[in-house]
């Protein structure tokens, strides 16, 4: 996706990071963000890179204040049983609509 050999809409980018509407969207607003460099997931960027983790949750808060979202969630998959498919880290914004508690 990063590279353009996959086609997507993108929302938003930066020299690290790039953010895409989810092709199956969970939410009025479902927005992957996701870095350019490769890391399996969320705990392997935290540990590997965890200053493009945190400009993931900056750019989450970025998109959400320009949507003018008055809430909204970020969720990480972190391995099989999580729910993560696809093993590159991205993190899922939602947002649009209200959560229940807990998730799942």
């Amino acid at each position: 996706m990063a590279t353009g050999e996959i086609p997507v809409d993108f929302v938003f980018e930066t020299p690290n990071v790039f953010a895409i509407n989810d092709i199956s969207p969970q939410a009025p607003t479902h927005i992957l963000i996701i870095p350019k460099a490769h890391h399996e997931n969320a705990g392997e960027l935290s540990v590997s890179a965890p200053e493009v983790l945190s400009e993931m949750h900056a750019t989450a808060a970025k998109i959400a204040a320009g949507l003018k979202l008055d809430g909204y969630r970020s969720v990480f998959n972190t391995g099989e049983s999580a729910g993560q498919s696809v093993f590159h880290a991205h993190l899922h914004l939602l947002g649009g609509r209200r959560f229940a508690w807990p998730p799942g």
